[in-house]
């Protein structure tokens, strides 16, 4: 069955007539009097008096009549419509399913009042109505702590809706700050959730948060102790304590199982948090979190995306989410004096995978001889903030991590390397075709410890960037 059927019929009978003469809502051909009918019909649903009929002994776990159900599911797919919409917002229904909220135990409809909401919302002037309805705000948070998957699903896209919107934004990062409780919930979801559907629309939730308000996201890394007891933790019978790199990890772990292409947000996720000190420190000082980070991230990176079959140009699809995953692996690598966890083996596949997207991005960049592309200032903008604009990010992030790997290389990897392909001829030329001239002095320490192991290679690779031979 559709979750949102269709729109009624503008008459039940063919009123043609009536609906003419002033009963339609806006420009549509949808009825007003069809539409009060069922709102009617929701606050007897609720009122004192339906309360009091029914037994202490029913389960609040109700069923919605399918009638009824049909009919509140086409007001939800009716919503979308701007007229409808405002139609809704001038009758008070926002009131209405305020209080269906706040007194209804019947999951589908709660879900479905909450869709409306979210539908509405979509639109500008109702969005600042509703988030500055505080008793409303607070009923609406309050869907959070639900149990029910699709009450959380549209609970959260209507968040995600009014993050969006630049007027209101501030207002429900507020409201979430001052429930720290929220916190819970969304770790609680993240953990233990296997609704890919929700967790990609609560990591979309959690994540504009984070880039709306940093204060906000050193709030939830503080949450909980960075460096726990692992016995302590192991043998307490109290209550969870939820930390915030552990929930992303287990939720994209979940999310990955059935479609890696979805990790976008949490990887952004963990790039947001490796922008302050404290987030890096959630991320490495846990030496469970940072291997789990660690070994999830190069997974994808080496064995996922960007694989040597795969056509150059699919890097359109993976360029936002590589980014993420290897600015992250580079935070984590270059903890590693301290923490010896990467094999040189990763290392070696990293640099593997790392001039593979670095020559793939340059395909990608490459504009067709016979592009018949509008010369345009419109069309030129258009182009470079959207895909230019992410190929130079991850270009950019792929030579830093680049550089970074290269300068922790010793003679024994190196000759590893040599020995296994991933430092041969044609690869050095690439690496180093990226890393000049703006890490000249990573590639000149190179140099020397090639020297030592292959000197032959050295002087080929001198030969062919005079600038090198100058200055070493």
């Amino acid at each position: 069955m559709d979750r949102n059927p269709s729109p009624p019929p503008p008459s039940q009978d063919g009123e043609e007539d009536g609906v003419a003469g002033g009963d339609c809502i806006g420009s549509t051909v949808y009825s007003k009097h069809w539409l009060f009918g069922v709102l009617s019909g929701l606050i007897q649903i609720v009122s004192p008096e339906s309360s009091r009929s029914g037994s202490d002994d029913e389960d609040p776990q109700v069923e919605l009549d399918e009638e009824v159900e049909n009919d509140i599911c086409r007001v939800w797919d009716m919503s979308m419509d701007e007229d409808v919409a405002l139609f809704l917002q001038e009758f008070k229904a926002p009131d209405i399913f305020m209080g269906v909220l706040a007194k209804s135990k019947c999951p589908r409809l709660r879900e479905i009042c909450v869709g409306i909401l979210g539908n509405m919302a979509c639109f500008q002037e109702i969005c600042v109505s509703i988030s500055s309805d505080q008793n409303l705000g607070q009923v609406l948070l309050n869907c959070l702590y639900d149990s029910d998957p699709p009450t959380l699903l549209e609970t959260s896209r209507l968040l995600l809706t009014c993050l969006s919107q630049t007027e209101v934004a501030s207002v429900w990062v507020e409201r979430i700050r001052e429930h720290p409780a929220i916190y819970d919930s969304i770790c609680f979801i993240m953990s233990s959730s296997t609704n890919v559907d929700l967790l990609v629309k609560v990591g979309e939730v959690v994540d504009k948060l984070f880039d709306l308000d940093e204060k906000l996201m050193l709030e939830w890394i503080k949450n909980a102790p960075v460096q726990p007891s692992d016995q302590v933790q192991e043998n307490s019978e109290e209550q969870p304590v939820y930390r915030i790199v552990p929930c992303v990890l287990e939720a994209a772990k979940q999310v990955c199982s059935e479609n890696p292409e979805w990790l976008d947000v949490y990887m952004h996720i963990l790039q947001l948090l490796t922008t302050v000190d404290d987030g890096i420190q959630a991320i490495v000082q846990c030496p469970n979190t940072r291997k789990d980070t660690w070994n999830l991230l190069f997974d994808l990176v080496c064995h996922e995306f960007c694989q040597s079959d795969d056509p150059p140009i699919i890097l359109q699809e993976q360029k936002t989410v590589l980014a993420s995953a290897f600015s992250v692996l580079s935070s984590i690598h270059a903890s590693q004096a301290e923490h010896e966890d990467v094999r040189s083996g990763q290392d070696l596949l990293l640099i593997d995978s790392l001039i593979r997207v670095l020559e793939n991005t340059e395909h990608c960049q490459k504009k067709p001889e016979n592009s018949t592309v509008s010369n345009t200032e419109e069309t030129k903008k258009t182009e470079l903030t959207q895909d230019d604009f992410h190929l130079k990010i991850l270009k950019d992030i792929s030579c830093e991590f680049l550089s970074n790997i290269f300068q922790k290389l010793t003679k024994e990897t190196v000759a590893q390397g040599i020995k296994e392909g991933q430092l041969s001829q044609q690869k050095c030329s690439c690496a180093f075709q990226y890393l000049l001239p703006l890490y000249s002095s990573v590639v000149e320490d190179f140099i020397k410890i090639l020297h030592e192991v292959d000197k032959a290679l050295a002087d080929y690779l001198e030969e062919h960037f005079p600038s090198l031979k100058v200055q070493t």
